[in-house]
């Protein structure tokens, strides 16, 4: 099977989605919160967490299909071109540098309720389980071994490219969607 994992620049993207006929698979993989607060039309929202849990539903629904994987920075959108790949899709780009550089090259999206993206989120919570580490290591000096646990744990974070904060934060509630699986609306979409 020959692979075909690249990259698609948002001007280049633009036009194929202009040219229509077929229009590529957007898929977004970014949390529903952050779907939803603005998203390339025509995308269909299947969190990271998703993809690699239904890897086995969704493979056989894009084979054959030009798809483009999306998401903030163009990080998570590469973790599920990997994930797919090694469950046998042969073909997939990811949108390179994600919303941020579409929307910076001037492209549109589709706004709703505003949350902050993973990243943030992934950053206030650190950052203040740091600051209470810290700040109740001055009563309980054995507190400053939390600082050092999320400081090791953002450590191994950058090393493997992957944060088990950021996929714990994107399980929760308001960065999930209620209601039918991002799976089903695909399969409704065919």
């Amino acid at each position: 099977m020959t692979r075909h994992l690249g990259t698609v620049d948002g001007p280049s993207l633009q036009e194929r989605l202009d040219a229509g006929i077929p229009a590529p698979r957007l898929i977004d993989v970014r949390t529903s919160g952050e779907f939803e607060a603005g998203h390339i039309r025509g995308a269909v929202n299947v969190p990271l967490d998703v993809l690699k849990e239904r890897l086995d539903d969704l493979c056989p629904l894009l084979r054959g299909q030009d798809v483009v994987l999306v998401c903030r920075s163009g990080q998570r959108a590469g973790q599920a071109q990997e994930a797919l790949a090694g469950a046998g899709l042969g073909h997939s780009e990811v949108l390179a540098g994600g919303i941020v550089e579409w929307e910076r090259a001037g492209g549109e999206l589709d706004r709703g309720r505003q949350v902050w993206e993973l990243e943030r989120q992934v950053r206030f919570v650190a950052g203040g389980m740091v600051l209470a580490a810290v700040l109740a290591s001055v009563a309980v000096p054995q507190a400053k071994w939390l600082a050092a646990l999320i400081g090791g744990g953002l450590v191994v974070a950058a090393l493997s490219n992957t944060c088990a904060l950021g996929m714990a934060l994107a399980r929760m509630p308001w960065n999930r969607r209620r209601g039918e699986s991002p799976i089903d609306r695909l399969i409704a979409d065919r």
